[in-house]
């Protein structure tokens, strides 16, 4: 949750289209991407609401969100989506990783993205989205991308 509540408006970084986590775990500085959906959405709030220090400011412009709001917004997105499945905001970071490999994400980058310090805090995603995944052959791809 201190990830969302602590981006500040200069840590979406749109030329490299990453959002860099501040103080993660292990208080470490971190990046992660950004997707080009996610960012007209930001840019939608941004011209919505100007926040000047932190992103999702809280009531008091000068402190950011509180961690008990960011919950309230995803518990209410849930239900107006018609959502009914039990889980938390955490779940949105399981999804992005098991969603991720699927699409073919590399191991590595993720346990990058997801700050973990060792590879096998990572693996247990891969059995998440290991039956999901289809996979094709290099040559395919580049075909595809580069043949004729």
């Amino acid at each position: 949750m201190s990830e969302i509540t602590n981006i500040k408006t200069d840590d979406i970084i749109r030329n490299k289209m990453l959002i860099r986590i501040r103080q993660a775990k292990g208080n470490k500085d971190r990046y992660t991407i950004l997707s080009e959906i996610a960012l007209k959405a930001l840019e939608k709030y941004w011209r919505a609401y100007h926040p000047v220090e932190w992103f999702f400011p809280g009531v008091h412009k000068t402190n950011q969100i509180s961690i008990r709001a960011c919950q309230h917004a995803f518990e209410t997105a849930k239900k107006n989506a018609g959502i009914m499945k039990k889980g938390g905001i955490h779940i949105l970071r399981h999804s992005f990783a098991t969603h991720y490999l699927e699409v073919g994400g590399g191991l590595f980058q993720l346990q990058k993205f997801l700050g973990h310090k060792q590879i096998r805090t990572t693996l247990k995603y891969v059995h998440l989205a290991e039956e999901k995944i289809i996979a094709r052959s290099p040559l395919d791809v580049y075909f595809e991308k580069y043949g004729k």
